[in-house]
């Protein structure tokens, strides 16, 4: 008889990483059946959004990885997703993350995916990672270029209409200027008296 893996859990200064569970379902399906999903195949209906988080649960025990949620480690509210993520058809192993329409803003989606891509490379024995982002989504377009990812043109596609952006190998992340620069960043997201200017980024 098979039994689920322990999914790990990951903290960071402000976050807990958790596998979801079926009592944030509710967040999951507003956000996805919202224009905010409008990047990620949706906006979807009801049973599509039901669908989707169940594969989100069983794609752990598939892969052996998947995505976490993210919660504040005080309050517990939660704040959206991130991990890996690698549904049939998909060419390579992707970093993903997704954010609840009012809570982008506040650097949670830099601090969890960094976090993530840290225990894949670190824990997990990943030697790399693509994001896969609709040329339109300009927010995740911009995440991705902060956490150093560039785009890949001669990459594989999933469907030939999304852009892949290919992650900072663990050699080339290792005690470098970017992943200081982001630890730099996310400190200062966490700060209280910080008040970013501008374009809201996640």
């Amino acid at each position: 008889m098979s039994t689920a893996p322990a999914i790990p859990v990951i903290e960071t200064k402000r976050l807990s990483l958790r596998g979801p569970e079926p009592q944030d379902y509710p967040n999951f399906k507003a956000t996805f059946t919202s224009y905010r999903a409008r990047f990620m195949g949706g906006p979807l209906n009801p049973y599509e959004s039901w669908m989707l988080y169940a594969a989100e649960v069983g794609h752990w025990q598939i892969r052996g990885f998947g995505m976490w949620m993210i919660h504040d480690r005080v309050t517990e509210e939660t704040y959206g997703m991130a991990g890996g993520w690698q549904p049939a058809g998909w060419p390579q192993r992707e970093i993903a993350w997704i954010i609840w329409p009012d809570k982008a803003g506040r650097g949670y989606a830099l601090e969890a995916t960094h976090a993530a891509r840290r225990y894949f490379y670190t824990q997990a024995g990943w030697d790399g990672a693509v994001s896969y982002i609709d040329p339109k989504n300009l927010d995740s377009i911009r995440l991705a270029e902060r956490l150093g990812a560039k785009k890949d043109p001669a990459a594989p596609t999933i469907d030939g209409n999304d852009a892949v952006y290919r992650h900072p190998s663990p050699a080339q992340l290792a005690n470098s200027q970017l992943a200081h620069g982001i630890e730099m960043e996310i400190g200062h997201y966490a700060d209280p008296l910080f008040k970013p200017k501008g374009w809201a980024l996640d």
